[in-house]
């Protein structure tokens, strides 16, 4: 049914004759719409101090970049790494990491494009891969694939360039590469595999001249709280992850809480086509009911053991106050609407996924209870408390989607559901976004 006339003249009366609306039209004209709708008032009760708070490391800073998956993982590593070093401070490569991440990323792609040349033009799964490409973004268990196979160096070793923390030309560039890869396997008769080579050999040399060339050995020189110096002569990246470095990464696994009918609880689920190394790890997750889901995270708190996780941190923030809270936020006073949706209504419609991974490292319990959670962003120290946020739990229930947890913490029950084949989800259902 069109919009008629007569139907236009009423709306325009109804908003012409509250005077409210005329206040709003003012404010609204003139600032951003989350300072108009922001309640202050309850943000006073979100303050920095918590029951259970693990002393973490200053923050990291990902810059204009999607490496929040790598940065959050590497943060959970090095406060291990410091304690076993006694050191003040350290920050292991986010560069080496993402440098691997993009190869492999390109030959899983290359390799799938490959497997799907000979499906109509329109096929639904190679577009999907290619106006998807490769992202800065991830999972965890892409991010224990590259360690797995590549090992880990600290920041020293290889340290940022202006292109890993600008990664969107660099990203366009790869991304056609691989365009131009499918368009020139399209009926061709060539032989793939050298083809698919040459390719991979065009964007090793881009990613070496964009992020530097990944090094093969190198030594460990720290100096420790006491002053003390110290050197590990002439190790590989492989060598200094797997003998020294005491966390195991295959330990932990990724728990979510995707309360949608097509994902029972309880049950193990894996995404198409989201992965990097070939002969690695398909993500896994196992789907939880959002009360289990925040004990196994508890648990691991209290044994002083921070916390991965995905979130979808676009939604009610503040990124300067470092504030996560939906109770902060008012749109519907402002705006005479109700805007609310549950989190398996934000899921199935496109409103809500995990965007941004970041570290849990404290929580604040009232008789058992979280009311708010503690979390290390990238986002460097200029904002919110040095970097550091504070999440209510009622946004924690609709926006946290994922976390990372050591399989000791799980109950027999869930330990044997990772046992069985999961559930393989199609490429483009939300849980298949990347952080």
């Amino acid at each position: 049914m069109e919009i008629k006339e007569e139907i236009l003249k009423e709306m325009h009366n109804h908003y012409g004759h509250d005077d409210t609306n005329k206040i709003v039209r003012r404010a609204l004209n003139n600032h951003k719409i989350s300072e108009i709708v922001r309640e202050k008032a309850h943000s006073s009760s979100l303050l920095n101090n918590f029951s259970l708070n693990i002393e973490t490391l200053p923050v990291t800073e990902q810059k204009a970049s999607g490496r929040c998956w790598i940065f959050a993982g590497c943060n959970v590593l090095r406060e291990a790494i410091c304690k076993k070093y006694n050191l003040e401070n350290f920050e292991l490569s986010e560069n080496y990491l993402a440098f691997y991440d993009k190869l492999e990323k390109c030959n899983y792609i290359m390799e799938a494009l490959i497997e799907l040349k000979d499906r109509d033009s329109d096929d639904r799964e190679r577009y999907h891969l290619l106006t998807r490409g490769i992202e800065d973004g991830g999972q965890w268990d892409l991010f224990v694939n590259i360690i797995n196979k590549y090992g880990i160096v600290p920041k020293s070793v290889m340290e940022e360039t202006f292109q890993s923390s600008n990664t969107n030309e660099i990203n366009k560039l790869i991304n056609r590469k691989l365009r131009q890869f499918n368009a020139r396997i399209l009926n061709s008769k060539e032989n793939l595999e050298y083809l698919k080579s040459l390719y991979l050999e065009d964007i090793y040399r881009i990613l070496c001249d964009c992020f530097g060339m990944p090094p093969q050995k190198f030594n460990f020189e720290y100096t420790d709280k006491d002053k003390k110096y110290h050197i590990i002569k002439d190790i590989t990246p492989k060598e200094f992850y797997e003998k020294y470095t005491d966390v195991d990464v295959n330990d932990y696994v990724s728990i979510i809480n995707a309360p949608t009918k097509d994902k029972p609880f309880d049950k193990t689920y894996t995404v198409k086509y989201v992965g990097n190394v070939i002969e690695g790890n398909k993500v896994l997750y196992l789907n939880l009911a959002i009360e289990d889901f925040k004990k196994l995270i508890i648990k691991q708190l209290e044994a002083k053991e921070v916390v991965w996780f995905g979130c979808d941190c676009s939604k009610d923030a503040s990124r300067m106050d470092g504030i996560y809270d939906d109770k902060s936020f008012n749109y519907n006073d402002t705006f005479k609407t109700d805007f609310y949706m549950t989190k398996e209504e934000m899921l199935e419609n496109g409103e809500s996924s995990m965007n941004h991974a970041m570290v849990i490292t404290g929580v604040n319990l009232d008789e058992g209870k979280a009311t708010k959670w503690k979390i290390e962003n990238s986002w460097g120290d200029k904002i919110a408390n040095k970097g550091y946020f504070i999440a209510s739990d009622s946004w924690f229930d609709k926006y946290v989607y994922q976390a990372v947890i050591n399989k000791k913490y799980l109950t027999k029950e869930q330990l044997n559901e990772l046992k069985l084949k999961p559930v393989e989800l199609k490429p483009w259902d939300p849980m298949g976004t990347l952080a």
